[in-house]
């Protein structure tokens, strides 16, 4: 984008009130680095049910609307509402957020000595519009031991977490031996293009 795409999308938004729908830390702090303004209220009331025959990143993207659509309150005129929902996909099974350490431990275990996909899915939505979207990216782990994965799962409590893990933790650090992709996008937002498909949206909605 040049210059002039900064300043209108400057412009747009602080006519906006932002809000920010997901407790997420992590997202939280992606989006303050944008420099963006925003409030966070994740009280929403989502069924998370989709077709499992759906294309991942779609899934991801219905996701994300079934989070924003569930909100629970109507939004004002001059609201915008962000959304997002990430998968961690492995050998074809979506894995989600470990039950407990056995879990935990399972999915880590799958991962290790493969390469897997993150797809995040991202709504953007008005009082009158609705605009969503997708990233990918691939994460590649090294083979990793029994020892070091239940160092990690007691010292870091990846329970919250998508695919039992947090790439910006010790893991991260020491067993992921490439990406392909956006790096904030395995954080949980794809920030760079968030921040491009804002700029779209606002200035025409009708996307």
């Amino acid at each position: 984008m040049d210059n002039q795409t900064d300043i209108t999308l400057l412009r747009f938004l602080a006519n906006r009130r932002v809000i920010l729908g997901s407790g997420s830390p992590r997202r939280k702090e992606l989006l303050s680095g944008l420099g963006i303004t925003f409030t966070v209220d994740s009280s929403s009331h989502t069924k998370e049910k989709y077709d499992p025959s759906l294309p991942h990143e779609a899934i991801a993207r219905t996701l994300a609307e079934l989070k924003s659509d569930g909100f629970h309150r109507t939004l004002e005129g001059d609201e915008l509402l962000i959304t997002a929902d990430t998968l961690v996909l492995c050998d074809g099974e979506i894995l989600g957020k470990p039950k407990d350490r056995v879990d935990a431990h399972r999915m880590l275990r799958l991962l290790s000595g493969k390469t897997h996909q993150v797809v995040t899915g991202v709504c953007l939505r008005d009082i009158a519009h609705r605009h969503s979207f997708s990233s990918l990216s691939e994460v590649t782990f090294r083979e990793i031991s029994d020892e070091e994965i239940y160092y990690y799962i007691d010292n870091y409590r990846p329970y919250d977490k998508a695919g039992a893990y947090g790439i910006q933790e010790w893991i991260g650090y020491a067993a992921i031996s490439s990406i392909h992709g956006s790096y904030f996008n395995i954080v949980g937002l794809p920030v760079q293009k968030l921040y491009v498909e804002l700029s779209t949206f606002l200035a025409n909605p009708e996307i």
